[in-house]
């Protein structure tokens, strides 16, 4: 149950708009600082990246439960009438 964006060129696995500009800032210092600075920078991402994931799949379980569920209601909905149609059965012998 994913929701697609209504904006053009953007993907579910796009990195938010922030952390990009912070990308493109950190190819601006010196040198020195960053090598330092890229090293958060990716680990930042990967962070956000696996939580994305993450969200996506209790996202398709969480969808995956509720049909599970709507099936066991049905299961005892015909269940229940099976068992009050026998009753009614057995009450008119």
């Amino acid at each position: 149950m994913t929701t697609k964006s209504r904006l053009p060129g953007e993907t579910p696995d796009e990195l938010p708009r922030e952390l990009v500009e912070l990308g493109k800032r950190i190819t601006t210092i010196p040198t020195a600082y960053q090598s330092e600075l890229e090293l958060v920078y990716n680990q930042v991402v990967d962070s956000v990246r696996r939580r994305r994931r993450i969200l996506a799949l209790v996202q398709d379980a969480l969808a995956q439960l509720r049909l599970d569920v709507k099936y066991l209601m049905f299961d005892l909905e015909v269940t229940r009438r099976e068992r009050d149609a026998l009753r009614e059965r057995l009450s008119d012998d």
